[in-house]
């Protein structure tokens, strides 16, 4: 069975170790913190729930110190700090793309075969940085945001239906944030047209929700979201180390589909035992594709800014 790695063992770490460890898919999973002991002690608390959840899966914790581990087949980074009052988003994109270097290459000296999910924000430009870092194929490397974001969508579909989450797919494409792009007519409820539920404005409301369903949590809570974030990357994990071949919205690196290139933004693909397996391509109508053309270009930008600090 394989070890997995999670960076950062804050609330989406801690999440994330958890719900892989109540999975009981894999044989380790180490959590790594800067702080001295933390790490440590949120894998000891963990660790005893296994008799009462019922898992096998060691949960372990480590100061720092990569080389416990080695030869993992997944790293989930979610180390960063969230932006602070005054913080411009420059300000944001420096700081977390050096922690994001400083993590990635620890981690990858130990497990260079590895496959990396970045959950760090701005997700779509860390993803970029921790692309550039390891220089992995880009295969090997992408972003948690779609996950949570259609789960967010959903979730707040079958609130509104009055039906099962379970039975509600959706498809949300582009930048992680205000620029996501929704695709209504790709949403089905038991595979019947999310129209036959919803009415138009209904809809609209719901997918401004989701935009903004980060901000609702903080400005409920005080802080960021962390169940659905560390359950939405352990959902990628366990597609990997299962090799479900599971279809997701992920941040991946785009060579040209879409009409994009060399850029990390949000789209369907397949998610297997080699990490992206597949690109997927559906049809978009010009709407859908002005939007994702407009999502792709303040992608691009934060990127810019990135390239520009040299971090």
């Amino acid at each position: 069975m394989s070890k997995v790695t999670v960076i950062g063992a804050g609330a989406v770490g801690a999440t994330c170790a958890d719900v892989l460890a109540q999975r009981d898919i894999c044989k380790e999973v180490w959590l790594v913190d800067i702080k001295e002991n933390y790490a440590e002690g949120k894998a000891l608390d963990i660790w005893q729930t296994s008799p009462i959840h019922g898992f096998d899966t060691r949960v372990k914790g480590s100061t720092n110190d990569y080389s416990k581990t080695a030869g993992s087949k997944v790293i989930v980074i979610t180390s960063g700090l969230p932006r602070k009052p005054g913080m411009s988003r420059d300000d944001l994109i420096q700081t977390n793309a050096k922690i994001v270097k400083e993590v990635t290459l620890g981690a990858i000296a130990h497990s260079p075969e590895a496959i990396i999910i970045v959950v760090s924000n701005p997700l779509d430009v860390m993803t970029y940085q921790a692309w550039l870092t390891c220089k992995f194929p880009s295969q090997r490397v992408f972003g948690m945001a779609g996950v949570l974001d259609t789960a967010r969508y959903r979730a707040f579909l079958a609130e509104e239906i009055g039906c099962s989450p379970k039975d509600i797919q959706a498809l949300l494409m582009g930048g992680h944030g205000d620029t996501m792009v929704p695709i209504p007519r790709y949403t089905t409820v038991a595979g019947l047209p999310i129209s036959k539920f919803v009415g138009k404005d209904r809809l609209n409301a719901i997918v401004e929700r989701t935009k903004k369903g980060g901000g609702e949590i903080v400005n409920l809570l005080g802080t960021s979201a962390w169940y659905a974030p560390g359950a939405a990357s352990a959902q990628m994990a366990e597609a990997i180390l299962l090799d479900q071949n599971r279809i997701f919205p992920v941040c991946a690196r785009l060579t040209g589909q879409y009409g994009i290139n060399d850029l990390f933004i949000g789209v369907p693909a397949r998610i297997g035992k080699n990490g992206l397996e597949e690109i997927i391509e559906v049809e978009l109508d010009n709407e859908d594709k002005a939007n994702l053309k407009k999502s792709a270009e303040a992608v691009q930008e934060m990127c810019s800014v990135l390239e520009t600090m040299k971090v």
